[in-house]
Formats: structure tokens, C-alpha cells, sequence
């Protein structure tokens, strides 16, 4: 049986850029120890992301508390700021979207917190504002980001930008990424 052409390519290019991961080992690396610093320093994680990149933040958020691959480590402080329809909405309507994160990130970060956010544009405003506010409380700022970065990569302390202008394969890198940066964590932290 033949399959349409367009499928075998978007395989091709997802295996393409999740390849091209290698080059930004370094940097995951660095994000993977500033998180687990922060964790074992007393600190917490917070999360963030629209859409599938929500998906994404609350999946590294829940492994954190719960469990990624191991049942004998003790639980690990991470929030995921876009998992609470109730605060989201409450904000949205009080304010408007573009603060909901921003508002959380005042009300749950502390000095020497980590935020991540998930952005396959880099140009969400809601993200952008967070990365900000996150800075301003003394916290660093991380971002999974994807085509070139977007204008949420000149807030963000660490970042690993996919190297791909199509949304699909940034969101599959951004989860290979995810599961290496909870494995590093998990090797370090018990």
C-alpha cells in the first residue's frame, strides 16, 4: 500500500530536528542542572504554555511531583501555572489573557525559583510577561522555544530553541527534551 508522500516527509523532518538536538546537549544539560539545583536547594519549579506547549509544561511539572522513571525519590515542588482553568480564567476575565501567567508567577515565585515556559513561536505575550515577572522576583527564567526563539528568548536566562519553523516537530523535540531534562533530574536528585 502506498502512503501520501507528505507523510514520510513530516517523519523525515521530525527525525531531522529531533537529530539536530545533539548540537544543544551543552545547553540542556545547563537547564537540566538549574533545575535540579534549584530542587535541591528548597526551591520550586513553575511552568508554563498555550495549547499542546501546556501539554507539554504540565507533563515536565507532573513527573516532577509525581514520579518520570523512579518510585524512590521523594516528591519535587513543580507547578504547572497553566493547569487551573479557575486562575486562568478568573485572571483573564479580571485583567486579560496576556497576564495570566504573569499574575501566578507574582502570587507563587520566590527568589531562586525557576520558571520554565513552553513556546513553540517564542512570541507568546502571556509567556513573555511571565519570563519577566520571574525575573523581577529573583528567579531565573528557561525556555523551550521554538522558530528562532521569538521575542521570549530575550527573556529567558537558558534556552533551547528548535531548530524548525513548523510547529509539530518543535512540540516532538520539545518532548524529547522534557524527558531528558526529568532524567537528569532524577539522577541527581533522590
Amino acid at each position: 500500500m502506498d502512503h501520501p508522500k507528505w507523510m514520510a516527509e513530516n517523519i523525515a523532518d521530525s527525525a531531522r530536528v529531533i537529530a539536530g538536538l545533539q548540537a544543544q546537549l551543552p545547553t540542556i544539560e545547563a537547564i537540566g542542572a538549574a533545575i535540579t539545583q534549584a530542587l535541591l536547594t528548597g526551591h520550586k519549579l513553575l511552568t508554563a504554555g498555550n495549547g499542546g506547549s501546556a501539554a507539554e509544561a504540565m507533563h515536565l511539572a507532573q513527573e516532577l511531583t509525581g514520579r518520570y522513571s523512579r518510585s524512590d525519590r521523594r516528591a519535587l515542588p513543580a507547578l504547572c501555572l497553566a493547569a487551573d482553568p479557575t486562575a486562568l480564567t478568573c485572571i483573564a476575565n479580571d485583567w486579560d489573557f496576556n497576564t495570566v501567567f504573569a499574575r501566578q508567577v507574582d502570587a507563587f515565585a520566590a527568589p531562586g525559583d525557576v520558571l520554565a515556559v513552553f513556546s513553540s513561536s517564542g512570541n507568546s505575550e502571556n509567556l513573555i510577561r511571565a519570563c519577566q515577572q520571574m525575573r523581577s522576583r529573583g528567579g531565573k527564567t528557561i525556555g523551550l522555544l521554538g522558530k528562532g526563539g521569538g521575542r521570549n528568548l530575550a527573556v529567558c536566562d537558558l534556552a533551547v530553541v528548535v531548530n524548525s519553523s513548523r510547529t509539530a516537530p518543535v512540540q516532538e523535540a520539545h518532548q524529547v527534551i522534557l524527558h531528558l531534562i526529568l532524567d537528569f533530574v532524577e539522577r541527581h536528585c533522590t
